[in-house]
């Protein structure tokens, strides 16, 4: 009788110990996002210093920006807490490099953009979380799919077109959204695998900026079709 009395709440204590991890996941990724944002919206409202920016100052966070990533994936497991508040501190140069692009869309179309892009993002959560198909194959599609958009990319700031421009925005729309799910479900999955064996905060924090990057991406390439369609407006 013990036994069975024991396997309830076993997967009872599996259960909230998920909620819990997700919970921490998503909450910090959302925290990243409000920062990004609000680091944007007050600079902003100093135009002068995002001209300033965009003049030639940009390449100093630009390559910080690239950098942060990696320190922070790399230390999530180490040291839980410091990969927490380098998430954060990325998520504001993250923030301060967008401000730049309100020289170049309007706010309202960044709203746009922004809310557009949390609504797939959302959703391709949920479904990531809730889907009992294995996204293994759909996730390393999608990976080959953008290594393969950003050699295009880089090619196309030669060809400067911008319809392969706009072409490829909805592809790569496509292909974060894919790589939401699978993130996602990705996370999930290592912390019914693995949660009892590491560390459950370093996790979440790695599960955060994966899911922080995939938003961006998202918001940037959303951005480039909002844009598109302002300017015909």
């Amino acid at each position: 009788m013990n036994n069975y009395d024991q396997q309830p709440r076993t997967t009872i204590n599996a259960e909230v110990g998920l909620n819990a991890f997700l919970t921490r996941m998503f909450g910090w990724m959302a925290a990243a996002v409000l920062i990004s944002a609000v680091t944007s919206f007050l600079m902003m409202s100093q135009l002068k210093v995002v001209a300033h920016l965009s003049g030639g100052s940009l390449w100093i966070p630009l390559i910080i920006w690239g950098i942060f990533p990696f320190i922070i994936s790399g230390q999530s497991m180490k040291r839980p807490t410091a990969a927490l508040i380098g998430l954060f501190v990325y998520a504001a140069i993250t923030g301060a490099v967008m401000s730049t692009y309100s020289l170049v869309y309007s706010q309202q179309t960044m709203f746009g953009a922004f809310v557009a892009s949390a609504a797939v993002f959302v959703s391709m959560a949920a479904f990531g979380l809730f889907t009992k198909r294995d996204l293994t194959r759909a996730g390393t599609q999608a990976t080959a799919a953008l290594i393969g958009l950003l050699v295009a990319l880089v090619i196309n700031l030669f060809l400067r077109s911008n319809m392969v421009m706009i072409v490829f925005s909805f592809i790569a729309v496509i292909i974060f959204s894919v790589l939401t799910a699978w993130d996602t479900q990705r996370m999930q999955n290592m912390y019914l695998k693995y949660g009892d064996q590491v560390s459950t905060t370093g996790l979440a924090v790695n599960g955060a900026l994966q899911l922080y990057l995939d938003f961006v991406n998202l918001f940037l390439y959303m951005l480039r079709i909002f844009g598109l369609f302002s300017d015909n407006d």
